[in-house]
């Protein structure tokens, strides 16, 4: 046995993060090792659940609770695995490759010292964070990212039809906003840009999908920002925002609205307290950067993956590649051979059911954008990069709808 094969034995494998990421990785590990030592370390309670879930739920009428496949506590058990529920890391030391912890249920954390754990390999799985606009103050705005704030919105909007504000008319947001309509709730989707996902698409494709947005009753607010949200009663929130576009601009003042809560869908960032104490190359909108066939970071014995990890500078926040990503690193950390992690974008599928997205490649809104089919039913354009290679492929289909 090698050296570094004996340490991780002897001090074994602690991964942070309970998302789907970090649970795929124990699911491999287990499957190649049963018995070495996995710890898991997690901020919350490390229940199992399907995030993408998220953005369907309330319309299915699926509470927090529902969603939960096992409980942190059932799951760790079953997969032999010490978990560290409620606890955060605080600090690593890649001289002595330990860990400083504090747990959210100690009485008095900041007299408490802080527990010390030791690893032979580090998994990095603690995904990425709600950007949070300084026009979008946390306290007065909803987010979709975690279990736990779902939970708690979804109660809230359990008790009748709402009129809600969604910020940000990105894949996530747009998914929302048609779950949240389906659920009887009247919808404002308001986005910087003209129309929805246009960060990811051409005009031509985008305006079809603006166009599904409206029809289905969504009021879309395009080329908007909002420029304050303030509460006027227990109840009501004011969402006061402006026009962008010169088209848009008018010379009467827009009224806000009056919404009684307000979803931030304003992208995700990670945070770079860990990365900075790891010493791994990072970047804050991209993430931690890993070396592709093996995902580890520059640093010794630490591997990321999932929201938080970059692959050639691209975030990669998807769940389709997740299952392959979490072999390599159980191969890798076991010390056996395997044939390195070929890093493919997976196809991108919007949720919603009033027109069918769907994007192959890796797409970005400007380029060399050619139409392929063009039709009232169909659009197919291809991404041409500079070696007349196509990149990216979208194809919007629009739902036929049988009459009776």
């Amino acid at each position: 046995m090698s050296a570094e094969n004996s340490e991780v034995l002897n001090n074994g494998i602690v991964i942070i993060g309970a998302g789907l990421a970090g649970w795929h990785v124990i699911d491999a590990i287990r499957a190649k090792d049963k018995d070495i030592q996995i710890t898991l370390v997690t901020a919350d309670s490390g229940d199992r659940y399907h995030k993408p879930m998220l953005t369907m739920a309330i319309s299915q009428k699926k509470s927090a609770a529902d969603l939960v496949r096992a409980t942190g506590v059932d799951a760790a058990e079953a997969a032999n695995v010490k978990l560290l529920a409620n606890t955060q890391v605080t600090d690593v030391d890649t001289t002595t490759q330990q860990l400083q912890l504090i747990s959210a249920q100690r009485s008095d954390p900041a007299n408490t010292d802080y527990a010390t754990i030791s690893y032979g390999k580090l998994v990095l799985a603690m995904g990425a964070h709600p950007i949070f606009p300084k026009s979008l103050p946390e306290d007065l705005v909803w987010h979709v990212n975690h279990i736990e704030r779902f939970g708690q919105l979804q109660e809230k909007l359990a008790t009748g039809s709402q009129h809600v504000a969604i910020v940000g008319a990105g894949m996530v947001g747009t998914e929302i906003a048609e779950d949240l309509l389906k659920a009887g709730h009247q919808v404002t989707l308001i986005d910087l840009n003209d129309a929805p996902l246009s960060q990811m698409l051409p005009s031509k494709a985008t305006a079809r999908i603006a166009q599904a947005v409206k029809s289905q009753g969504i009021n879309f607010l395009g080329g908007y920002q909002v420029s304050t949200i303030t509460r006027i009663s227990d109840e009501k929130l004011q969402v006061s925002y402006e026009a962008l576009a010169s088209e848009n601009t008018t010379a009467e003042p827009i009224e806000p609205l009056i919404v009684d809560h307000v979803i931030a869908s304003t992208g995700l960032t990670v945070d770079d307290k860990l990365p900075a104490a790891a010493g791994v190359e990072f970047n804050r909108r991209t993430g931690i950067v890993v070396d592709a066939p093996t995902l580890r970071t520059s640093t010794a014995n630490i591997y990321a993956i999932g929201d938080c990890m970059s692959i050639d500078g691209v975030p990669c926040r998807y769940v389709a590649p997740l299952r392959a990503q979490a072999a390599t690193i159980a191969d890798d950390v076991l010390g056996l051979e395997h044939n390195g992690y070929e890093h493919k974008p997976p196809m991108i599928r919007l949720k919603n059911k009033a027109i069918s997205v769907m994007v192959t490649g890796v797409p970005q809104a400007t380029g060399n954008w050619q139409v392929k089919t063009e039709s009232d039913e169909e659009l197919v354009m291809d991404l041409i990069n500079d070696s007349d290679e196509v990149s990216a492929t979208v194809t919007i289909k629009v739902p036929v709808v049988l009459k009776a």
